[in-house]
């Protein structure tokens, strides 16, 4: 596959996750090393905080250099300059900037907490760490001639953090966690050099099969001892019948033209951080991938006005 072919939102998105699996392999691979090196501290441990701070920083300087040298050097460059994406795919690219950016936001600010600095330094850590990560390939963006930086994407990026942020100060904990699943779908085949040719490819690149969540706690937010601790309502968006950007580009293209389509879900959830277990290995691992919605039975509107029922659905 040509790197040229990906789209800009596509390739973003691809790095983004590749951050957050670097992150979490990186967190367990540290910590496993003993129980109580799991365990976060009670005060400030500076060996762990500049730990922190240098593999954090060398991890995003490392991808970052190496995505201007694989990507963009191949590009001519430009003045710095905006295009206006905010109509492409549905939005749904956006909602993957929103996902990506809250995450690399939690678990900066956790691993920050591991090193037991203080809950302000923390949000500064995990906010500062996503937004000048993601800021850094807007720049990229906007300097060449190929693509463009995107104000959308800057006020998902933004978003995305704050959610985080705005949920720490408010209730001290995370009731709202963004979540992501997908499925694979026929729209691929038809074009598979943007769309993903095998599943893993699929996965970043077909928006047809990714869905979007936003997950509530039932108990964070009545209290109610009915309900379980990890029990979560969601509330899911995707989109279908996009092989372009716009419809527009597929008939200049020569693809086929499907009528696009907004799909909203309602379904339960599972907070996995929630989960009671003292194995600090697990919490670890339960938090590492509290970004992924459990499959489960989800009741599906879809803008046409056609209402669908799955018994399971991922």
């Amino acid at each position: 596959m040509q790197i040229g072919l990906i789209p800009q939102e596509q390739r973003a998105k691809m790095l983004r996750y590749l951050w957050i699996v670097l992150v979490c392999t990186m967190g367990l691979s540290a910590q496993n090393k003993s129980f109580s090196f799991l365990k976060p501290s009670d005060t400030l441990h500076k060996l762990r905080r500049n730990g922190v701070v240098l593999a954090t920083s060398g991890l995003a300087a490392t991808t970052l250099v190496g995505l201007n040298q694989l990507w963009y050097s191949d590009y001519p460059k430009s003045d710095f300059h905006f295009v206006n994406d905010n109509n492409e795919w549905l939005q749904m690219d956006k909602a993957g900037h929103f996902l990506s950016c809250y995450h690399i936001s939690r678990l900066s600010a956790q691993s920050m907490a591991w090193s037991g600095v203080s809950k302000k330094k923390q949000l500064y850590f995990g906010a500062s760490a996503a937004l000048a990560f993601m800021t850094v390939i807007e720049v990229f963006d906007g300097y060449s001639a190929e693509w463009g930086a995107s104000w959308g994407d800057v006020f998902a990026n933004t978003t995305g953090t704050a959610l985080y942020v705005g949920q720490e100060l408010l209730w001290n904990e995370q009731r709202i966690v963004p979540k992501f699943s997908f499925h694979q779908t026929y729209f691929a085949s038809q074009r598979p050099n943007v769309l993903g040719s095998s599943w893993n490819e699929q996965i970043l690149k077909d928006y047809n099969g990714q869905t979007y969540w936003l997950s509530f706690n039932l108990y964070d937010f009545t209290k109610e001892k009915t309900f379980p601790k990890w029990l979560n309502v969601a509330l899911g968006y995707g989109a279908t019948g996009m092989v372009s950007g716009y419809n527009e580009n597929s008939q200049l293209l020569n693809l086929p033209s499907y009528q696009r389509n907004r799909q909203f879900y309602l379904s339960l959830d599972i907070n996995l951080q929630k989960i009671p277990t003292k194995n600090r290995v697990l919490q670890t691992l339960f938090s590492a991938f509290n970004f992924l919605k459990i499959p489960a039975p989800t009741l599906e509107y879809q803008a046409s006005g056609n209402w669908k029922g799955h018994w399971i659905y991922y």
